[in-house]
């Protein structure tokens, strides 16, 4: 078999999930990958789609749906469940019809989904459904381009392993491993200005334990507050005029939000769920540090960041550069990660999942004099190099603190997390594109500059693409997800 790819954050779910509820009842799964409503729905980018994604960086098309993942050799996901915040669909002229439409293009969900979301409090109650809708066609076979394939959730990488084991020549199979993105999915009440109710929110912790197939890790906290913790600032442009974050933006953990990693690191009430640091403002990322040395000290739990990027800079506290080349190319928002929780990353043998959303990996400037093209070749070649400044700085960094670089770096893409993608890279389908260009630029850094690092860390390209796109993923669900 060719290359595979692991991808540790995207989205399968939400366009379907989201156009499911066009028809009663609500959450239907369809079997006919040929319904909107069904996770095997292949909506491939045409030239229309192209271009109203270049000109404004809005997706019309499904990027990780299990047909492109497959298409695309992607055979190992975390795939994030995300109850849309109500927020998203009130920006700052109200809740009426330019909110609906405004929503429903730049996400495809579909207007009825919007007007659902415009009304709902109990986010828990949507949180299971969306959990049913992957489970309604789980280890189920569809017919594609006329083999057999089909999608299987884990429950831990050993009955993935086992899956793989007995997996039949003639069935292609892709792995699900589930989480969460934003933990306001925990309150049936929801209000933006109240206190959540504790007893609620352990109990809720509880029962997604002892789900058939609970949730590896969650984020915190998304887009807007949910009471538990701050969140930083991710929307930016025109989304950033029409939307209001500013509410609770930058704050740090509330009681409710230390109550609620304590429920969910503990293994007095079910399997440990891991945390992803991912949209949690810069003071509660420290303080989510310092709960991990005070209260977890003794204890082994490693840094995720499902969906990220760098900065660039030394710290919060200290927001200085330190690196070279690649850092000043980068995009100076506490959204991104500081020098020091990078190494957080990699000394708690966490896992860092770079985003292939431009507008996050790379500053305005870099991306201004990234070379245009009308071949494909070559977009493909310019835009790789975004990416390969976020390793190359990862790597500068880590080595430069005796650190072994290559273990803790992943792909997260958010495919069909409402991202502007990489110009030539849209969809799952082009992972195997996107790792071809970046081995060039890993193979000529490590013939220059390469030559001056800790010999620990001077890897052959062809190893460090492999272990970026597929190794470290799988090697990192080996050791946690157990």
């Amino acid at each position: 078999m060719s290359e595979t790819f692991f991808d540790l954050h995207c989205h399968p779910s939400l366009k379907p999930y989201g156009r499911s509820f066009n028809e009663m009842p609500w959450g239907s799964n369809h079997a006919d990958s040929r319904k909107k409503n069904s996770l095997w729905y292949y909506d491939r980018p045409n030239l229309f789609d192209r271009t109203i994604q270049l000109i404004t960086g809005i997706l019309k098309f499904t990027q990780s749906d299990c047909s492109a993942l497959m298409y695309g050799n992607t055979r190992v996901v975390c795939a994030a469940m995300y109850p849309i915040e109500r927020s998203f669909f009130a920006n700052k002229t109200g809740t009426g019809k330019l909110s609906d439409l405004a929503g429903n293009f730049i996400t495809g969900v579909g207007k009825p989904r919007v007007d659902y979301i415009q009304g709902i409090k109990n986010y828990w109650e949507d949180l299971l459904r969306e959990y049913a809708f992957f489970e309604k066609l789980n280890n189920v076979p569809v017919s594609m381009d006329g083999r057999l394939c089909k999608y299987v959730l884990a429950k831990s990488f050993a009955d993935m392993q086992s899956n793989l084991d007995d997996e039949q020549g003639d069935m292609n199979t892709i792995f699900i491993v589930l989480t969460i993105e934003g933990m306001h999915v925990l309150q049936t009440n929801f209000s933006e200005t109240g206190t959540p109710d504790p007893y609620e929110l352990t109990d809720h912790i509880a029962k997604l334990k002892q789900l058939d197939y609970p949730p590896f890790f969650v984020t915190l906290t998304h887009h807007f507050y949910n009471n538990l913790c701050g969140h930083a600032q991710s929307f930016a442009g025109a989304a950033g005029k029409g939307l209001n974050q500013s509410f609770g933006m930058n704050t740090g953990l509330t009681d409710a939000g230390k109550t609620v990693i304590r429920e969910l690191l503990s293994k007095k009430n079910g399997k440990r769920i891991y945390i992803d640091i991912k949209h949690m403002s810069a003071l509660t990322r420290k303080q989510y540090f310092e709960m991990l040395g005070k209260e977890f000290g003794n204890e082994a739990i490693p840094v995720i960041v499902s969906h990220g990027a760098c900065n660039g800079l030394r710290s919060a506290d200290d927001p200085v550069y330190d690196g070279k080349y690649a850092t000043s190319k980068l995009m100076a928002t506490d959204l991104n990660l500081y020098d020091n929780e990078i190494l957080m990353v990699a000394e708690t043998r966490g896992l860092f999942g770079l985003q292939l959303d431009e507008r996050r990996i790379a500053s305005a400037l870099t991306l201004k004099n990234t070379k245009h093209s009308l071949s494909l070749n070559k977009i493909r070649h310019y835009r790789a190099e975004l990416v390969w400044n976020q390793i190359e700085h990862i790597l500068e960094l880590l080595d430069r603190h005796n650190l072994f670089a290559w273990d803790c770096i992943a792909i997260g893409s958010d495919y069909d997390g409402i991202i502007n993608p990489l110009n030539g890279y849209l969809t799952a389908e082009t992972f195997v594109h996107l790792q071809s260009y970046v081995e060039r630029y890993a193979f000529n850094y490590m013939n220059e500059q390469g030559k001056l690092l800790k010999t620990f860390n001077q890897l052959p390209a062809s190893e460090i693409v492999h272990r970026i796109f597929m190794s470290n993923g799988i090697n990192f669900l080996r050791k946690w997800f157990v």
